[in-house]
């Protein structure tokens, strides 16, 4: 007779690392969730048998802001006098580095109510220095030319125009394209202008806006008409 084989055993299968890892991961989780909603239990009771705590917290939050929003109004209104009551002259304009005469245009523009007036003078700027749109909704376009002898400086020339009038509105955009200079134009540079319907601020014209309360566009020539209806047209 022939033996009968007994039946083969079954291997079982350890779980592997990744499995065990997963597992421990879990219990982790599970214990971490569990000590979380414990723990936000405790404090919902603790607040429940403190209520007074969360009004003393609302009412120092309330208060927190009602003092945040009122010292942004008031440097608001500070600034918006400030702005107002602008003023520079020539020396002083003379007298900035040629960053810090940028930020004076930048600071005139806000006073004539150009709220998003900005700088953007620097490295790879491609002929603006200063941005701004007027109450009118016009896009105003200005390279910003300093000069530290102010008239006796070097006089800007038609290759200065040339750089504006190629980037102003193929770039940027302009419905006004200007160039602002503490010192001396010259003519061919004024002729140039005039024909590529480019805006020039020199020395004297620069002087009566710093100098007043006048908006830049009631100084200039030729402006384009405003894009929409605002309260001061």
């Amino acid at each position: 007779m022939t033996r009968r084989r007994p039946p083969a055993r079954r291997r079982t299968r350890r779980p592997s690392r990744r499995q065990q890892q997963r597992d421990a991961q879990l219990i982790v989780f599970a214990v971490v969730a569990a000590a979380a909603i414990g723990l936000v239990v405790m404090v919902v009771n603790w607040l429940l048998a403190h209520w007074w705590v969360l009004v003393v917290v609302l009412v120092l939050a309330v208060l927190a802001g009602a003092g945040w929003l009122y010292n942004r109004q008031q440097r608001a209104q500070w600034e918006a006098v400030r702005a107002q009551g602008l003023r520079y002259g020539l020396p002083q304009l003379d007298a900035l580095h040629h960053a810090r005469f940028e930020d004076a245009i930048r600071d005139l523009m806000r006073r004539d109510g150009c709220q998003d007036a900005q700088r953007v003078g620097g490295r790879g700027d491609l002929g603006a220095d200063v941005k701004a749109t007027d109450p009118f909704g016009r896009r105003w376009v200005i390279q910003c030319k300093h000069r530290r002898n102010g008239a006796q400086g070097s006089a800007v020339g038609t290759p200065d125009l040339q750089v504006l009038n190629g980037t102003a509105r193929q770039v940027h955009g302009a419905d006004v394209a200007v160039i602002v200079t503490n010192g001396r134009v010259t003519g061919p540079a004024v002729a140039f202008a005039k024909q590529q319907r480019l805006h020039v601020v020199d020395r004297q014209t620069l002087a009566v806006w710093a100098s007043g309360s006048s908006p830049l566009w009631e100084l200039l020539r030729a402006v384009p008409p405003p894009r929409r209806p605002s309260p001061l047209s």
